[in-house]
């Protein structure tokens, strides 16, 4: 609430912040009656009811029946109880990530629900960058369809990328970009007049886990595919740190490797590489490699056994600097946790200190989907801040009363 209580003292700033303080408390609590969102809101019935009136007027809003006053165990006498509701289908937000061997699209409403997703390879590397925001542009309108165009309320952009200012890419080294004005290019490529914002796919991915799970605490998040991108979560706020790179330990060194990185040993490529080397197997790809490590074929437990260590040394070092109580993996390659997690555990174990406990650590449910998933939550996010100017009320509805 810090941000509402600061953002200004005159009678629309107020009556703005109330609405987005009223939309907030619906998204979070879910259902409310009008007396619950006056009490959440700190306003008098009357004062909350304006705001609700608002609210019901522009088709964000919407009354509904108490389900359980239809229940003949919670039965009682005179009108059934009436709630308030956030309107699903009012707004959607698209997000899209762009990976270095995949596009992904995931289009969400205004309650944060999934609505629609869509994926398909594609080669990042070497692809002209106006040709790869435009494939992924396709992708994601695709996915809103014809019917959602219209209610689309923003567009988040994820790449595996340092983003800094209004969606510049400082450099994306897995892809070869380099001070690219992304959003720029995005925002003219794409025929909707909606925001757009570019954001890293590893704070991205953090920023969707909040959204599903709402836990405190210190969280560190990886996505692991072609490299390891990470983020850091603190009580449900991203911590980007100095420079935006907080928690990208992809580039820590590993001891023994020939001054090699992480995202160099544990990645995408580098798992196939070292399975077709080992096999002789020039056309493996990931799904024949996790077939092989579940079965118990050698050749592909030797190359596990040496993720779960490499991996296992940088959880280590991050767990002595950050502290987590949780790690949660996405992308592809998370799918080889499960079934190398007792001696991942027992590499942690080795490198551990007795004064730092080992957090656990989890697979994100949508592991594929995570980072896209993030993208649309944040500018799900942004609409429901005083950043959404669409939020902000005509001059001529004010009234001095509104604001006790």
């Amino acid at each position: 609430m810090t941000e509402i209580l600061a953002f200004g003292s005159s009678p629309r700033r107020i009556r703005q912040a109330n609405v987005v303080a009223a939309l907030q408390s619906l998204f979070g609590f879910g259902r409310l009656s009008r007396a619950e969102l006056a009490r959440k809101l700190g306003l008098n019935r009357s004062s909350s009811g304006h705001i609700v009136a608002e609210l019901t007027e522009s088709g964000l809003v919407r009354e509904v029946e108490d389900d359980a006053a239809k229940r003949p165990d919670q039965a009682r006498a005179g009108r059934p109880g009436i709630l308030l509701e956030l309107i699903p289908d009012a707004a959607l937000f698209l997000g899209i990530e762009i990976g270095v061997e995949h596009i992904a699209a995931v289009v969400i409403d205004l309650t944060g629900k999934v609505r629609a997703r869509a994926s398909r390879p594609f080669t990042a590397p070497g692809t002209p960058i106006e040709s790869a925001v435009q494939a992924a542009a396709d992708l994601g309108l695709g996915a809103l369809g014809p019917s959602g165009l219209g209610q689309c309320q923003g567009i988040g952009l994820s790449v595996p990328a340092h983003i800094y200012g209004e969606g510049i890419v400082a450099i994306a080294p897995l892809i070869g970009w380099q001070n690219i004005p992304l959003g720029e290019i995005a925002r003219s490529l794409l025929p909707l007049n909606v925001p757009v914002t570019v954001e890293n796919d590893a704070n991205a991915f953090a920023i969707g886990d909040g959204y599903k799970h709402k836990s405190s605490g210190v969280t560190l998040f990886l996505v692991l595919e072609t490299g390891v991108g990470g983020g850091i979560v603190i009580d449900g706020k991203l911590f980007r740190g100095g420079h935006g790179l907080a928690g990208e330990i992809g580039h820590t060194l590993v001891p023994g490797s020939n001054g090699k990185k992480l995202e160099q040993l544990i990645g995408r490529e580098a798992v196939l590489s070292q399975y077709r080397s080992a096999t002789g197997r020039s056309d493996a790809d990931l799904d024949t490699f996790l077939t092989d490590v579940n079965d118990r074929v050698p050749a592909a437990v030797n190359v596990a056994e040496d993720w779960s260590r490499n991996l296992a040394y940088a959880l280590m070092q991050a767990c002595r600097v950050i502290d987590p109580e949780r790690i949660v993996l996405g992308g592809s390659v998370a799918a080889l946790y499960p079934m190398v997690a007792a001696r991942l555990a027992a590499h942690m174990g080795s490198e551990r200190n007795a004064m730092f406990p080992v957090p656990d650590i989890l697979v994100d449910d949508d592991p594929h989907f995570g980072s896209a998933f993030g993208a649309a939550c944040l500018m799900h996010q942004r609409f429901l801040s005083l950043s959404n100017d669409s939020l902000a009320l005509d001059d001529t509805s004010e009234d001095e009363r509104d604001t006790a």
